[in-house]
């Protein structure tokens, strides 16, 4: 006998709504293949397993390296007299052609298309990589900087102080990698010039007005620059890769499109150097106290722990101490190499007083280094403001000058071609230590900014090893 199996609609309950139904198509082999070709789109690999995988294959990004210097070669002059006599004749004839000499040659041979340099690689239109845009790429991947609702002050004040120290090593790689750029470049018109002198002096030799002494000058000179220029070109790549790594840009061809976007040159020396926004000259001390994350907190608690201390007991601690200082034995001007004792027993054995004294000990020795590290860094954020302004205004318009001075001198036939040519290559080591000059300022600022926002100050030169901020308070008196 048959089964019948009664049909039960469903009923959607009142006040919800029913939802459609969907329709998917049939899954042919023709959409197999569409979902197959959408889904690595789909679903891309985070760029962390990309760049920790051997296997992700990358773009060649080699670095544009300068040309290989080639061994200078002897010259080889001619025997016959008749052939000198014509060498010199014809040479004297090329430069009566053109108005200023050898310069106009030179630059008349540069636009041929044979012997044309190289284009320059087009500027990109992209706005300018800041400080700030770096700084942001650079946090993607740092979730230990972030501060969370859930922090506790220690926790906060921790945070802070890594933040800051990020912050000041990536304005000072952004800093080195500007520079870096621009010294290249000029190092890089430095051996042009060099390069322009060899090249005349050659011409000289052969036409009998030079002796090979002074083209070995003029070539120990383009020596010189191409060492100077090969030096460039390794701090820059340098700094790039130092920018490359805190940035987190693995990819080598996507970190060369973001260099390109680099600012030609450091951010114009400002007029007056000052502490900062309602921070007078007298007050830097202070802001660099109030700044530090933990320095208030130590403040509570040195004024929670010595108010529990009677006077009485606090003296009796430092006349103990002063005591056993005085005490000390030394060997004429030399300081005793044991550490001094304190025989007092019940003064040792008091918890609060221990307490107070450590405290204090701790509060004294965070607020002596702050407000070393602020006079200091304010120091030579004005003196190297000072000697960059120097540089810029004073050093620069007068290499300018005397190049100008030395260009009219070229015109009258006063002085030589490698005049100029050696006055354009003070003025271009005159640009390169201005704009160092800059540099150091702007790191010197950094610093400055970075101890006003909780961090820690290094003298120029230091080694990391002596860092600020290192406790040496003793676990106990």
């Amino acid at each position: 006998m048959p089964v019948f199996r009664r049909h039960v609609p469903t009923r959607t309950p009142v006040g919800i709504p029913r939802r459609p139904s969907l329709r998917l198509p049939p899954l042919t082999p023709l959409w197999l293949a569409a979902l197959l070709c959408a889904a690595p789109a789909l679903a891309q690999p985070p760029a962390a397993l990309r760049a920790g995988d051997p296997a992700t294959p990358t773009t060649d990004s080699a670095v544009p390296m300068l040309p290989a210097a080639v061994p200078a070669q002897p010259l080889e002059l001619p025997t016959d007299i008749e052939r000198a006599r014509a060498i010199w004749q014809q040479a004297n004839q090329r430069v009566a052609e053109f108005p200023r000499g050898h310069i106009d040659i030179l630059r008349w041979e540069a636009q041929n298309p044979g012997t044309a340099p190289p284009a320059q690689a087009p500027e990109s239109t992209a706005p300018a990589l800041d400080v700030a845009e770096a700084l942001r790429i650079s946090l993607r991947h740092r979730p230990a900087l972030l501060a969370h609702a859930d922090m506790s002050a220690p926790e906060r004040a921790e945070v802070q102080r890594a933040y800051v120290a990020h912050v000041q090593t990536v304005h000072n790689a952004w800093v080195e990698a500007v520079t870096a750029r621009h010294s290249l470049r000029l190092m890089i018109d430095a051996l042009s010039a060099a390069k322009t002198g060899v090249a005349l002096g050659q011409r000289m030799v052969l036409a009998g007005n030079w002796s090979q002494a002074k083209l070995l000058r003029e070539q120990v000179q383009e020596a010189a620059a191409h060492q100077a220029a090969a030096r460039a070109q390794r701090a820059k790549t340098s700094a790039d890769e130092q920018l490359a790594r805190l940035l987190g840009q693995w990819d080598g061809a996507a970190m060369a499109a973001l260099l390109q976007r680099l600012p030609p040159t450091l951010p114009a020396l400002p007029e007056q150097v000052t502490p900062g926004p309602g921070i007078g000259p007298a007050e830097v001390e202070g802001a660099a106290l109030r700044g530090h994350p933990t320095l208030a907190w130590q403040l509570t608690e040195a004024r929670r722990a010595l108010a529990a201390v009677p006077p009485q007991r606090l003296a009796a601690w430092y006349a103990a101490v002063d005591q056993a200082i005085q005490t000390a034995p030394a060997t004429g001007r030399e300081a005793p190499w044991a550490p001094v004792q304190i025989d007092n027993l019940p003064l040792l054995r008091d918890h609060a007083l221990e307490r107070a004294v450590r405290a204090e000990s701790t509060l004294l020795q965070a607020a002596a280094e702050r407000r070393s590290m602020a006079r200091e860094a304010w120091a030579q954020l004005q003196a190297q403001h000072a000697s960059a302004r120097h540089a810029q205004d004073v050093v620069n318009p007068l290499q300018t000058t005397l190049e100008q001075e030395t260009l009219l001198r070229y015109n009258g036939m006063f002085q030589s071609t490698w005049d100029l040519l050696a006055q354009a290559r003070e003025r271009l080591a005159s640009l390169d230590a201005a704009h160092q000059a800059r540099r150091d300022f702007w790191l010197a600022h950094t610093a400055w900014q970075a101890l006003l926002a909780g961090g820690d100050y290094q003298s120029p030169g230091t080694s990391s090893a002596l860092g600020a901020g290192a406790s040496t308070t003793p676990k106990g008196h």
